[in-house]
């Protein structure tokens, strides 16, 4: 995101800043922050010089620490919308490829990356500080982040109308609040190589002239709903692995729970939409493949999608949002004939096939070459 001693254009969406002045109106007398992701160009039509283009924000969960002078974040939830985003972008880049023309396939064919962290900080404290220098250095150090630079805008609000930005450059930028004072953005970039926080110039967008991210799906909002769905699968004796994967080619992906009981001979997969449970699910069922050393829950499903056929509804069947995947899978196999009493998934017998991960950040490294390195455990920039 650079290079050293150079500091990047920088484009943000409408959207962003509509979204950081909702969340700032919502906590303003505690600090608060959101993760931010966008893409990277890397300066082929601007003399060498990067361009970062920041489309939107993601909000911590009900985890993050907000008071007057501390706030933290850094969820498991943030690490799987954005690897969400991304899996969906890593798509629309192949899809592009293959469709568009020319400069209409090359615009955005860059990664979707983590850019860093916007923060509220109290008063009229428009720069970082030096508890955020550490962090964001130590973070940048971390070769597992595998990152040079990253952004680290201040928000400050209750400024008077007369902090409007100008004509002139400035690192800052200023949108009215429902009260009528001003809420006031500081831009600042830091890349590993330089080791402090420089100004950096943003210019805003409309929201339409720039990509839109995909919509959320409801495996990581609707929280209640897919743990209810975990466990009366795992009751009913069911190994459940939760998978991303483009299984009617076409965008956003599908969210795919791979079940098995232990000692079955064949795997079923719902397939939700992100919409479920407003969607129905479709069912599709296949032979049991065993995981192998240095396989990943991806590669099993691969295999399975290969031989998996369709599963037809029951006579009379009927999905209602009210209706949860174990009542389906049950009226299945009932209408199958094939349905058995469960038998509890042994937690201790260690040479059973292992159980797939519940949720999709599990795999996420191992599968994604573009997968986010993760946001820091307590952000603090």
């Amino acid at each position: 995101m650079g290079t050293r001693g150079i500091v990047p254009n920088l484009v943000l969406s409408q959207r962003v800043i509509e979204k950081m002045a909702l969340t700032a109106s919502q906590y303003m007398e505690d600090e608060t922050g959101e993760a931010m992701v966008g893409i990277v160009e890397p300066g082929k039509n601007t003399n060498g010089v990067p361009t970062i283009y920041v489309l939107d924000t993601i909000s911590p969960d009900e985890s993050a620490v907000r008071q007057s002078h501390t706030f933290q974040q850094g969820d498991e939830r943030q690490d799987e919308l954005i690897w969400w985003l991304q899996e969906n972008w890593r798509e629309r880049r192949d899809y592009l490829r293959e469709t568009a023309s020319g400069a209409a396939q090359a615009k955005w064919d860059e990664p979707l990356r983590y850019l860093g962290d916007w923060h509220k900080q109290p008063g009229y404290m428009i720069a970082p500080s030096g508890g955020d220098l550490m962090t964001a250095m130590a973070w940048l150090d971390d070769d597992e982040n595998e990152m040079n630079a990253l952004l680290v805008p201040i928000v400050t609000v209750g400024h008077p109308a007369t902090t409007a930005t100008s004509d002139a450059q400035v690192n800052y930028i200023t949108a009215q609040m429902d009260d009528g004072s001003f809420m006031r953005v500081d831009w600042w970039y830091i890349h590993r190589d330089v080791g402090m926080f420089q100004p950096i110039n943003p210019v805003v967008y409309p929201t339409e002239q720039l990509p839109e991210l995909t919509a959320y799906p409801w495996h990581l909002t609707k929280t209640d709903r897919v743990e209810t769905e975990i466990a009366q699968l795992k009751a009913e004796g069911l190994f459940v692995s939760v998978l991303l994967e483009d299984t009617d080619k076409k965008l956003p992906l599908e969210i795919c729970l791979l079940m098995a009981r232990q000692g079955a001979s064949e795997f079923f997969c719902a397939v939700t939409h992100i919409d479920y449970p407003a969607t129905a699910p479709e069912l599709y069922k296949g032979p049991y493949i065993s995981l192998k050393q240095d396989e990943t829950m991806y590669d099993i499903f691969e295999k399975f999608w290969d031989q998996a056929e369709k599963v037809d509804d029951p006579p009379d069947w009927q999905w209602t949002e009210n209706t949860y995947l174990i009542d389906y899978l049950q009226a299945v196999e009932d209408h199958l004939g094939i349905r058995v009493q469960p038998e509890p998934i042994n937690t201790t017998d260690t040479t059973a096939t292992p159980e797939p991960p519940d949720t999709v950040a599990e795999d996420a490294n191992a599968t994604n070459e573009e997968s986010p390195t993760t946001t820091q455990e307590e952000k603090t920039s």
